[in-house]
């Protein structure tokens, strides 16, 4: 049976951090050794982002906040609140993205009932509550209350694919489902001032976000197919297990993102794509940049520099992926989607019939390689149907 991807939307808070600015905050904090200073100035500057976005209004110059936090506009301070501060923020500020992403996700699928969606998937590992995220969707968008529910939890930046390969399985085992994936991330909770080399590398990186898609195998007259789900495999690379880590600390998440990550996806990432690949004879053999698209979660610059080399990608392949670092950080399970999105956006080409091949892949704890074949489908006056305002929706 053959499933199919019908929408993909992104979203996300509407606070900016500028790269620059958040850099000059993070160097003049006054805990900071000189090591530690100079570490801030390379990991911010060598990060390849220009802005992200925030859930934390605090975080800009311009905020006012009364009682502030997590910075002090005042001071130039960045504060230090407690995990259960960081958490109940995460409950209110992550309820409007992932209500925002569904919302939006619906809206571009005018066929779709609100009470055709049978199973819902949501994913983060930023925060937790409950009633979660899940709960809130139904209940905010007005879904059938005995929609299935499943919630994916602190499983990473790989967590999408996961998710993606769950809706899968659920429209193969029911022709008649149709799947709502939910991810949103608010990764900038978490930031805090360090001398430590991994806390300043996830201060340069990570942002907030969230994506949704909706899947299905079965017909809808109306609702345009973008992709044909094809394969997933997942491979644990045999080192790495304390390269990559997220752990909960007294004063929110704590992020490990060794260096020498970079060096261990040079190593494995032919390994971890064999398992995929051998899934389609006509990729057997292929040269990796003969198949068109590579949306690579862009888990830092260094990340996409050796899967490109490795590979030996082309500069256009790697645009989706940097475009998206460049323009929103690392926003954990929800980036691979994006860069997803930035694909589908993309000028059809490639084939008479105009299906183009895509290669997906993230990266997690564990070390964790997840990767996932897609089709990107040709269809002719895709965008010319009636589209759904979000506020009907509401």
């Amino acid at each position: 049976m053959t499933v199919y991807l019908r929408s993909l939307e992104t979203a996300v808070p509407p606070t900016v951090l500028i790269q620059s600015e958040a850099r000059d905050v993070f160097a003049a904090q006054p805990g900071l050794t000189r090591l530690g200073t100079r570490l801030v100035a390379t990991c911010f500057d060598s990060a390849a982002i220009d802005t992200r976005y925030t859930a934390v209004e605090e975080l800009t110059k311009d905020s006012r906040a009364e009682n502030p936090q997590f910075f002090d506009p005042a001071t130039g301070l960045l504060l230090s609140p407690s995990t259960k501060v960081r958490n109940d923020i995460f409950a209110t500020e992550a309820t409007k993205l992932f209500v925002e992403a569904a919302r939006k996700a619906l809206a571009a699928c005018p066929g779709i009932d609100l009470l055709d969606i049978t199973h819902l998937i949501t994913v983060s590992c930023t925060g937790f509550f409950n009633p979660g995220p899940d709960y809130k969707i139904v209940r905010a968008l007005g879904l059938n209350p005995a929609v299935q529910r499943y919630h994916l939890g602190f499983m990473g930046c790989y967590a999408a694919f996961p998710a993606l390969r769950a809706a899968k399985s659920f429209c193969e085992a029911d022709p008649d489902a149709v799947v709502l994936v939910v991810c949103a991330e608010l990764c900038s909770l978490h930031v805090r001032t360090s001398n430590d080399p991994d806390t300043i590398m996830g201060s340069a990186l990570f942002a907030d976000g969230a994506a949704a898609a909706i899947v299905s195998a079965r017909e809808m007259p109306g609702v345009a197919a973008l992709l044909r789900l094809d394969h997933f495999e997942t491979v644990l690379t045999p080192v790495g297990e304390d390269s990559m880590a997220w752990n909960i600390g007294d004063q929110g998440f704590e992020m490990v993102l060794g260096n020498y990550v970079p060096h261990i996806i040079d190593d494995h990432i032919i390994g971890a794509l064999e398992p995929l690949l051998s899934r389609d004879a006509t990729l057997l053999g292929l040269p990796y940049r003969e198949i068109r698209h590579w949306a690579i979660h862009p888990g830092g610059r260094s990340i996409l520099d050796r899967v490109q080399s490795r590979l030996d990608l082309t500069d256009e392949q790697l645009v989706p992926a940097r475009d998206t670092l460049r323009n929103f950080g690392n926003m954990s399970s929800a980036t691979v989607l994006f860069v997803l999105k930035h694909i589908l956006d993309l000028p059809a080409g490639g084939s008479e019939t105009g299906d183009e091949r895509i290669c997906s892949m993230a990266f997690g704890p564990g070390l964790t390689v997840e990767t996932a074949l897609f089709t990107k489908i040709r269809v002719p006056d895709r965008d010319a149907g009636p589209v759904v305002p979000a506020s009907a929706l509401a």
